[in-house]
């Protein structure tokens, strides 16, 4: 049986943070706060079994964020009507701009963008929580970043 006072110190503790990069990898708070939600439910079934808490649930939060991404729900029906006029393009920031940029990006090397330069994790982390090899990471930082210089959205922000 776990540890429920070590769970819920744990969850107390880190809940702000993993939110942070359940948003960076969904792009949506509410999708995120989902996600976090099935990620500690997901670690409270495996608690007693795990040594690194935090690294166990990060590595949850991209698998089963790729897996919500290759499962998503198409049924939606588009409307012809927006329900607000949105802000003009000259007025969004070139924060707003990158961060849609790195939302086009695959989603692993999303995660590795996320968990290296948002989560300031270094190589080594990234590499353990996606169970992969450091050079995989390296890899996919170098790809992802090459396509985000590329970006159109980026570039005429730069200029």
């Amino acid at each position: 049986m776990p540890d429920r006072k070590l769970f819920d110190d744990f969850v107390a503790s880190r809940s702000d943070r993993l939110l942070r990069t359940a948003y960076l990898l969904t792009r949506d708070w509410g999708t995120a706060e989902d996600l976090l939600q099935e990620c500690l439910a997901k670690a409270w079934f495996a608690w007693s079994r795990i040594e690194e808490p935090e690294a166990y649930v990060r590595r949850v939060l991209v698998t089963t964020c790729t897996s919500w991404w290759r499962r998503r729900w198409r049924g939606e029906v588009p409307s012809g009507t927006l329900p607000d006029e949105g802000t003009p393009d000259a007025e969004r920031s070139g924060r707003e701009e990158l961060w849609e940029a790195v939302g086009r990006l695959p989603a692993r090397q999303r995660a590795v963008i996320v968990l290296r330069f948002y989560e300031d994790l270094s190589v080594q982390e990234v590499a353990r929580i996606l169970g992969c090899h450091d050079g995989t990471v390296k890899s996919q930082t170098a790809k992802a970043l090459a396509k985000l210089r590329v970006d159109e959205s980026i570039v005429k922000e730069c200029r």
